[in-house]
């Protein structure tokens, strides 16, 4: 039974195979108005207007796949992109970093070879721990007594000087800022621009926190008679010897003069200027160590 279904099913096969070759030699050898190219030309008229419907009738659900399509497309060039962007992030992130890290390390080399800081062994800290107000200006740095750091040692940072160490622990110091209410320190100032040395004699004062502002200091105590201009530089006193001996050398820059303008007869001219660093964006600092350390009233160990 199975044999003879085998065996019909090849012959009708083969029938159909034979009546196709047939209809296509018929097709192809008659002319264009036989018969066969008649009845197409008959199914076509037929056929058209239903496959044309069917064409408008599918076009919703063809444009809605594609749709589908091209949005889950869509999404996955979305989050490709977007992983880039947060890499190109993290990347420039790092650049900058790393761009302040040798700004800020290159300023201390320059501040180091103008300065004439010989005398001393300039030892380069980390900021870890910013104040967090303007009232307290202070910082915390990863350098302590084992890397030879003492009290009152002056502290360099950008391009000038920024304060001195106010508490040591064996790892760690505190560096209280020129913008500390508590802070003072003995100044001169310097002609600026194109003004000759001549222009100001020994023009001093102190320099003192503009309470509130930590980009804003004052120089008091300046004679009303010295002829301070906006443009001058201010720079440290550094009394070498006698019992007001300073803290900081000589000649380290404070800060740029801003403006002028009068003052009471108690702190003479009224000087704003800027600080010569960028106190709230020091990422290292230099503590200017004593070679020969003192090792008595100074080498006393605080918590910062």
């Amino acid at each position: 039974m199975y044999d003879k279904k085998v065996r019909r099913r090849r012959a009708a096969v083969a029938l159909l195979v034979a009546l196709s070759l047939l209809l296509l030699t018929a097709y192809f050898g008659e002319s264009y108005g036989g018969a066969l190219h008649s009845l197409q030309r008959g199914v076509l008229t037929v056929l058209a207007p239903i496959q044309d419907g069917a064409s408008k009738a599918l076009k919703p659900f063809r444009d809605a796949i594609g749709w589908f399509g091209d949005t889950l497309h869509a999404a996955s060039q979305r989050d490709k992109l977007e992983k880039q962007v947060i890499q190109l992030q993290q990347q420039l992130i790092q650049a900058k970093a790393e761009a302040a890290t040798h700004v800020d390390l290159g300023n201390l080399a320059s501040l180091d070879q103008g300065s004439s800081l010989d005398q001393y062994q300039p030892v380069t800290a980390r900021v870890i721990v910013r104040s967090p107000t303007v009232w307290f200006a202070t910082l915390e740095v990863d350098k302590g007594s084992g890397d030879g750091v003492r009290l009152d040692q002056p502290v360099v940072g950008g391009l000038g000087l920024i304060g001195r160490v106010s508490a040591v622990t064996s790892n760690a110091s505190q560096v209280t800022l020129i913008t500390d209410h508590t802070s003072g320190v003995s100044a001169r100032v310097l002609p600026g621009g194109d003004r000759p040395a001549s222009a100001l004699r020994s023009t001093t004062g102190v320099v003192r926190p503009s309470v509130g502002d930590p980009n804003d200091l004052l120089l008091e105590y300046v004679d009303p008679s010295e002829k301070v201009e906006p443009g001058d530089y201010v720079v440290t006193a550094g009394s070498s010897s006698g019992p007001l001996e300073s803290l900081f050398p000589p000649n380290l820059p404070i800060g740029q003069v801003t403006r002028v303008g009068s003052g009471d007869a108690d702190v003479g001219q009224n000087i704003h200027l800027s600080p010569a660093a960028d106190l709230q964006a020091l990422e290292f600092v230099q503590i200017l160590t004593d070679p020969h350390p003192d090792l008595g009233a100074r080498a006393q160990v605080g918590a910062p």
